[in-house]
């Protein structure tokens, strides 16, 4: 076959070319003109379906908070459209334009927040008892949360929908995974404070309050416990939330009691971690600094501290996606108790001669953690 005869058999004729060329030259005319839309109505669609998995989210947790308080001595349907009304509260951050000075404001902001909605909690269920009415705290907190969650989320891509902005919605469909998963953990974890058991964040409370078995504790400060040991002839204060309430006391102001109690040499935190992908849960490792999240506020006053008192802060984690942390303690995380203890018994001797004072502090939720 000669090339006249190839270029025959696979030529079109006119019309079958100028129909390949509107096959090729249309959608390359459209994707240049609507690229931009048509990618933000799939990308939308994809959204759509995670917003409204949010907003259930935040519909079924009401529903269950609002079941467990059913469920208390002396509820009933005005206590309950009281909680309800109790979700929608907010907190406005303090002036940071001078940034001096910012912590003991936002430590004041929380901190009335927090008293106030224990206070009122404590008026609308005053036949419940102290740990009811903790878990109804939590409960609010969460519903709370997955409302404001499912708000931001809506907001964002409401505002790009609006604008037909599709670089706009970029940002939310990377982070849209990584909220669901947060929002997916705190769904789940409705179940194991409704029913007063630990959660994978107690493992540091949990570690901490094994140690303590068969010692008398005294109260420290607000939701704070401690109590006197001794390890390998070190005196050792254990110091962690009160349970099975579900709170994380006041660590920072307990340290400050400590402190004009005991001559401290070291400080032991431990606590649960967030893990990287690949790492295993329960893995349990030793660092240096103040181990504790939150607000940050806790973790400020606890390095203020240390830091006026020259003494050195070990940290002491055991590892856990964000999903164990807020849902019931795997068998996995629980097994890492003696694990983290051997690891602060080797901090302790590694860092400290004999006669000296350690102070080993619990941090995390103490929801179904006794001591």
């Amino acid at each position: 076959m000669n090339l006249t005869e190839f270029d025959e058999l696979l030529s079109f004729g006119d019309d079958t070319s100028t129909l390949m060329m509107l096959v090729w030259v249309l959608p390359l005319i459209l994707f240049v003109f609507y690229g931009q839309r048509i990618q933000l109505l799939i990308t939308s669609y994809e959204i759509k379906k995670e917003i409204k998995k949010l907003n259930d989210f935040g519909v079924q947790s009401i529903k269950e908070t609002l079941a467990y308080v059913d469920k208390l001595p002396g509820a009933d349907s005005l206590a309950k459209q009281n909680i309800e009304s109790m979700i929608d509260y907010f907190v406005v951050p303090p002036q940071d334009m001078d940034t001096s000075g910012i912590v003991p404001k936002v430590r004041a902001v929380l901190w009335n927040k927090e008293s106030y909605t224990r206070n009122r909690i404590e008026t609308i269920l005053s036949q419940a008892n102290e740990v009811e009415r903790a878990r109804v705290q939590t409960l609010l907190e969460i519903s709370s949360t997955l409302k404001m969650i499912h708000k931001v989320v809506s907001h964002l891509y409401l505002t790009a929908k609006k604008q037909k902005n599709y670089p706009l919605i970029l940002p939310l469909q990377m982070e849209l995974p990584f909220v669901m998963e947060q929002a997916e953990a705190l769904r789940d974890g409705m179940t194991a404070f409704t029913e007063g058991q630990p959660v994978g964040d107690g493992i540091g409370p949990a570690v901490v309050g094994y140690m303590m078995c068969n010692i008398p504790h005294k109260p420290i400060s607000y939701k704070m416990i401690y109590a006197e040991s001794e390890i390998e002839g070190r005196r050792t204060i254990l110091l962690k939330p009160k349970g099975p309430e579900p709170v994380t006391g006041k660590p920072d102001e307990a340290l400050k009691s400590i402190i004009k109690q005991y001559d401290i040499d070291v400080i032991i935190m431990v606590d649960a971690a967030l893990k990287m992908e690949g790492e295993e849960s329960g893995s349990v490792y030793r660092g240096f600094g103040a181990a504790i999240g939150g607000s940050g506020v806790e973790r400020f006053g606890i390095e203020e501290i240390a830091t006026k008192n020259n003494i050195p802060i070990f940290c002491v984690v055991i590892k856990q996606s964000i999903k164990e942390s807020i849902s019931l303690m795997t068998d996995t995380i629980y097994k890492s108790i003696p694990v983290s203890i051997r690891h602060i018994q080797d901090t302790i001797v590694e860092n400290t001669s004999q006669d000296d004072t350690v102070l080993v502090i619990g941090v995390g939720n103490t929801g179904g953690v006794a001591q």
